[in-house]
This record gives structure tokens, sequence and C-alpha cells, in this order.
């Protein structure tokens, strides 16, 4: 499974942005596709996840409420729309996929998402 991230860029505090994740390859044994970030300086952390099984949704607390995340089964391409964007927003973007089935706080750990992107930089200015 190949994933190729896109979409970011510059943006005002406030403003928005939409990031994709097109996935090839494989793409069929995969269970759920998420997104991960990494500021300069800090650990990678988790932004949002979706099951290819039945869609459901998982966001950080970060960004509930402000990030949605959704995924075209037709294009094989998850989006993150991300909204009132905060300079903390401010890292780099990486879109994984895991290919077994995540239960609980499986969905929040880095080590069960075993395909990753090469990331895109997201810059948020006050």
């Amino acid at each position: 499974v190949q994933l190729q991230a896109s979409g970011g860029g510059l943006v005002q505090a406030g403003g928005s942005l939409r990031l994709s994740c097109a996935a090839s390859g494989r793409t069929f044994n995969t269970y759920a596709t998420g997104w991960w970030r990494q500021a300069p300086g800090k650990e990678r952390e988790f932004v949002a996840a979706i099951s290819r099984r039945d869609s459901s949704t998982y966001n950080g607390d970060s960004v509930k409420g402000r990030f949605t995340i959704s995924e075209d089964f037709a294009r094989n391409t998850v989006y993150l729309q991300m909204n009132s964007l905060k300079p903390e927003d401010t890292a780099v973007y990486y879109c994984a996929a895991a290919d077994w089935v995540l239960v609980g706080s499986a969905w929040y750990r880095e080590s069960a998402y075993v395909y990753w992107g090469q990331g895109t930089l997201v810059t948020v200015s006050s």
C-alpha cells in the first residue's frame, strides 16, 4: 500500500485547509486510515482516523470540533478538512493506514499503523 499526502500550505489563523491522502496498491487489505502530525521538537500526535469497514471516526482531543476526516472510496482517498486553524496546528501531517482490526485505544497508537505517507507541511501564521 502506498500513501500520498497533499494539500498542505501556509494559512492564516482562523482559516481552513483540506488535506488529501491518496492510496494505491492493495488497499483492500487496509482496515483504517488515519492522520498524524509532528511539530518541530515534538512527538508525533494522533489527529484523526476513519474505519474503512463502517466509516466510524476518531479524533484527537486537540482537534475535536475543528477537523473532520472523511473517505471517498471511489477515489481511494481520505480527506482531512481543517477549520478554525491555530498556530499550534503547524506541523508536518502524515497519513497512515492500518491493516488489522483496531479496537479501543489501538486507534490512537502510532504502532498500529503500518503504512505511512511522506507528509505534507501545514503552517498556520498568527
